[in-house]
């Protein structure tokens, strides 16, 4: 199935609404003059610990323990993770790390 001209162009005009549209709504909800509610102060404190709840969750949620590799590196991938975390205490790099360890493990170990 393939779009037409008018159908290509109002997907790319959409894709470009939504992108600005979330890239610029904060800063008309926010201004750089007024203080930030306190829920948002909130939601930023304890979202990325949820996300990262939710993260480990969603990756164990197929992992059967009692056959294959018994979850050995999921548990070393999460391992790596929050060792770095502790370490360095920077989201991005420990979630790298973590599934840079457990891919390589994944291809070349089990």
């Amino acid at each position: 199935m393939t779009m037409s001209v008018a159908q290509q162009i109002i997907m790319i005009a959409m894709v470009v609404l939504g992108t600005m549209l979330t890239r610029f709504l904060p800063f008309v909800l926010f201004p750089a003059g007024k203080p930030t509610p306190d829920y948002i102060r909130y939601l930023g404190k304890v979202l990325p610990s949820a996300v990262l709840g939710l993260l480990i969750i969603y990756c164990f949620k197929d992992v059967s323990f009692l056959s294959g590799s018994h979850g050995i590196p999921e548990l070393i991938g999460v391992a790596v993770v929050a060792l770095l975390h502790f370490w360095k205490k920077k989201m991005l790099l420990s979630m790298a790390g973590g599934t840079i360890a457990y891919m390589l493990l994944v291809q070349l170990v089990f």
